[in-house]
């Protein structure tokens, strides 16, 4: 019997885990510092060289079981590469279910993942998507990260 080498098994393990999720073009979360989203503070996503127009984009929301609201309302603005904008939108997702208030996505202990898929169709110049939270909260406490994905 032939015992396989350590570096062999990881990189299986790393081609397995590359090929998961084959449609997936992008992806990239970012944390929010402290928990705690200022009004003030954006979020930039800088995608790479690919086209956009007629992929389908999902917002990731990571939140904590304390969240203070049933939704999240988030402005995503796409600009071009220099910097004009192309296109924005106002989403709101759902991160509680309004009846039994139960926490959606999946999680563990009292922080849950969420995605929703973005009623949003990207220019195909876009080349950074900005989002801000427009919860109309000064300090919007209870968000740990947000992040962007795009898939074919």
């Amino acid at each position: 019997m032939k015992v396989t080498s350590p570096k062999t098994l990881f990189l299986l393990f790393l081609i397995f885990l590359g090929s998961c999720d084959g449609d997936r073009v992008f992806e990239e979360f970012q944390d929010i510092p402290s928990q705690v989203w200022s009004i003030n503070d954006s979020l930039v996503f800088q995608l790479p060289e690919l086209e956009v127009s007629d992929k389908t984009g999902l917002l990731g929301i990571r939140f904590k079981e304390s969240y203070s609201f049933t939704n999240f309302y988030v402005k995503l603005i796409s600009q071009d590469s220099s910097g004009l904008i192309l296109d924005e939108k106002l989403v709101n997702m759902v991160l509680f279910d309004p009846k039994s208030g139960k926490p959606q996505g999946k999680g563990f202990g009292d922080t849950f993942t969420s995605y929703d898929t973005l009623d949003f169709h990207f220019p195909p110049e876009t080349k950074k998507i900005t989002l801000l939270q427009y919860m109309r909260e000064d300090q919007l406490s209870g968000i740990e990260a947000v992040g962007l994905k795009i898939i074919k």
